[in-house]
């Protein structure tokens, strides 16, 4: 298998679109633009990235970033094996080569000297020098930069520099209107609309609480993981404590807070 067949996507992913993000990523991916996701965790903005390769027939190479990512994790590095030393390019070289859409996730997580480096790919020279290995690589025409971050953990230590946040446009993502996260919850896991309708409903009143003792509300992705303990025939109360209260919370209050809403529905 190529290095471009492993990354395609073969099964269309499952996505709701809820406004008009398809066709501006579209229009964007015409002009080789690159696009920032920003929205809270857990609301599709992975799927989206997924769904848009798959619709656009790209590779897709994803980087979960964090705080001890370097450059050279990103760009590749020298190896020692039995040979000597050898070459090994990082997913953004690799993506650059190939003409993949590279996705950096939560991009704001890493530091911003190693974020530094995407620059030169996100503008009109759409270059990634590789200063270890003396080498300029030019980006494939088919290539695209697409980075994620959640606005809501921003702070003066964790944010995108202007410099790198003026090379991208820019899509917001929020969670979806109840009708369409009821039925992203029950395609997801099977289980009945009626019952997804009840956890939708549960997470509307803990992300009423953000910033009144939360720091994030129940994300899509936690309704989810609700909805697969459900099908498997868990009680509901235990898949909601499980899935939407502990992950949420460490506060007792908190807790009892969001077990009455939890109590309400089921």
């Amino acid at each position: 298998m190529s290095s471009t067949e492993q990354y395609l996507i073969q099964e269309r992913p499952y996505y709701r679109a809820t406004a008009d993000e398809v066709e501006l990523f579209e229009a964007a991916y015409a002009a080789r633009m690159p696009v920032m996701l920003k929205g809270p965790t857990g609301c599709g903005k992975t799927r989206f990235v997924e769904y848009m390769a798959w619709k656009l027939k790209r590779p897709l190479i994803t980087v979960a970033c964090n705080e001890d990512m370097t450059a050279s994790d990103l760009v590749g590095r020298f190896l020692l094996d039995a040979s000597g030393t050898r070459w090994q390019d990082g997913p953004l070289t690799l993506a650059a080569r190939i003409g993949a859409i590279c996705y950096l996730d939560e991009v704001v997580e890493a530091r911003q000297d190693t974020t530094v480096v995407i620059h030169p790919l996100t503008d009109h020279r759409r270059t990634l020098p590789l200063d270890k290995k003396g080498e300029l690589v030019h980006a494939h025409p088919d290539f695209q930069l697409v980075i994620s971050y959640n606005p809501g953990y921003q702070n003066l230590l964790k944010d995108l520099k202007q410099s790198t946040k003026q090379r991208f446009g820019a899509l917001d993502f929020g969670y979806p209107e109840t009708a369409v996260e009821v039925d992203v919850v029950s395609h997801e896991t099977g289980i009945d609309p009626k019952i997804a309708e009840k956890l939708v409903q549960i997470a509307h009143r803990a992300r009423n609480l953000k910033g009144h003792g939360l720091d994030e509300g129940i994300s899509t992705r936690l309704l989810v993981y609700a909805g697969h303990l459900i099908a498997k025939g868990i009680e509901p109360r235990a898949a909601c404590m499980m899935t939407l209260v502990r992950p949420l919370t460490d506060d007792p209050d908190m807790r009892d807070t969001l077990d009455a809403a939890v109590a309400t529905f089921f």
